[in-house]
């Protein structure tokens, strides 16, 4: 027997008999917005305590997507289908489906879900939440429009959500990746100043620290908040790899690879493997890159681990990770194989995100063998596409800086001065200045 008497933090009902159920929900709910440990636990609690909690268990099958326990949350998933179509509101069985068809990869069909429902009822924030963020539906999407698609799709509902520290953050952070950089940081300073823990909001203000080039703001916000942050959630490691990047601009690669092997590295890093993963290829591809020497070892354990998670094509963002680390091993095989299937994926019309990524990945190849001309003429067509794989621009950011070390490297320095100038005129950056100097 459900009731509907209790709510989520929304105000929206929810069908428990158990008042401690819905309450162990909320507060899961506000723990997976804040990137804080505790959620799982918090959902788990919930469905023990009315086995027919069905938004527990679609909540607590995210949580498993995070991690790719794939099979665990297909099953939480199906549970949670088969007890919302026996006593679940209209509302409810819509967002039991719209998150399971996040959960299956079912990319398409769950963004026009998203749309239709939060139409409907624009206050689910869980279901608002899917299409935002770095690894969001929009990003995953191929869509070459996805930062302005988050930003468009914030400012629709804001006027729902008012000074909730929750959209706050996540609207901050879309403004700031769709280049409105001192109004999103000014919007996601509210939001944390009223949820100091919340790792999302942490995450977002280093976005916006990086884009307005606050090495030094970024790094005393670091220092003074991650010690109260436990190492086990889910953007430590992430957050750390941020100072780490602000080390390569200051040309620091000894504490680079400090915050790498003390934090990053594979066998001590807790986070979801696709955090994990692109993390560490991404840090160690820019050191590289940058004229650091990087052991030998951190690039095999890196892929050893990368493999293990990753060992066929599907997402282009994990694609070009898995590039990196293939090119930088000299594992051709490996790189060949991937190479092949996702040109297959294009010419069979089912990869939406389209060339730029078999052409990031040649490049890729061609940049780590030493052929800077070749690593030019892949890129040089589809740099304004480079987007469509998705994550954040400062992830994105490897790929044009690859291509800014090949120019110099094939002696184009015209080509070189002209791109850092708009560079620069974006955004300050250290190493840009320096990058410029050498293509004086």
């Amino acid at each position: 027997m459900t009731s509907t008497s209790h709510h989520d933090r929304y105000g929206l009902p929810l069908s428990t008999s158990s008042a401690e159920a819905a309450s162990a929900y909320r507060e899961g709910v506000d723990l997976m917005f804040s990137a804080w440990t505790g959620a799982a636990e918090a959902f788990e609690h919930a469905i023990a305590l009315d086995p027919d909690f069905a938004l527990a268990h679609i909540a607590r099958a995210r949580l498993y997507t995070f991690y790719q326990q794939g099979d665990a949350a297909r099953a939480k998933a199906a549970s949670a289908r088969e007890i919302v179509a026996r006593h679940g509101t209209p509302r409810e069985r819509s967002h039991v489906e719209t998150l399971a068809l996040a959960i299956e990869g079912r990319i398409d069909a769950a963004i026009a879900a998203v749309l239709s429902h939060v139409e409907e009822w624009p206050r689910d924030a869980v279901v608002l939440s899917l299409p935002l963020g770095a690894f969001g539906l929009f990003a995953f999407s191929g869509m070459a429009g996805h930062d302005q698609a988050r930003q468009d799709l914030c400012e629709r509902y804001a006027h729902h959500y008012g000074d909730d520290w929750w959209f706050l953050s996540s609207y901050g952070w879309a403004m700031t990746e769709n280049g409105a950089v001192a109004s999103g940081r000014t919007m996601t300073e509210r939001g944390f100043a009223m949820r100091r823990q919340n790792a999302h909001a942490v995450h977002a203000l280093l976005h916006a620290m990086f884009e307005d080039g606050s090495l030094d703001d970024a790094d005393a916000l670091v220092n003074e908040w991650a010690p109260g942050y436990d190492r086990a959630g889910i953007l430590y490691g992430h957050i750390r790899w941020h100072q780490a990047l602000g080390a390569l601009e200051r040309d620091d690669a000894a504490t680079a690879l400090e915050i790498y092997r003390d934090v990053l590295a594979p066998q001590l890093n807790p986070a979801p493997p696709l955090n994990v993963m692109s993390d560490c290829a991404g840090l160690l591809w820019r050191l590289s890159a940058y004229g650091h020497a990087v052991p030998g070892e951190l690039w095999r354990e890196a892929e050893d681990y990368a493999t293990r998670y990753f060992p066929k094509s599907g997402l282009p963002f994990a694609d070009v990770h898995m590039a990196l680390l293939a090119a930088a091993t000299g594992d051709d095989a490996a790189l060949d194989a991937r190479l092949r299937t996702i040109e297959q994926r294009l010419a069979e019309g089912k990869l939406a995100a389209g060339p730029v990524v078999p052409r990031i990945c040649r490049a890729i190849r061609a940049f780590a063998a030493g052929d800077a001309r070749g690593c030019v003429a892949d890129l040089a067509p589809v740099l304004s596409d480079v987007v469509r794989i998705g994550g954040s621009h400062a992830q994105r950011e490897i790929i044009e800086d690859t291509f800014v070390v090949a120019l110099i490297r094939a002696g184009e320095l015209p080509r070189a001065r002209e791109l850092l100038d708009r560079r620069l005129h974006r955004r300050p950056s250290l190493r840009d200045e320096r990058w410029r100097a050498a293509a004086a």
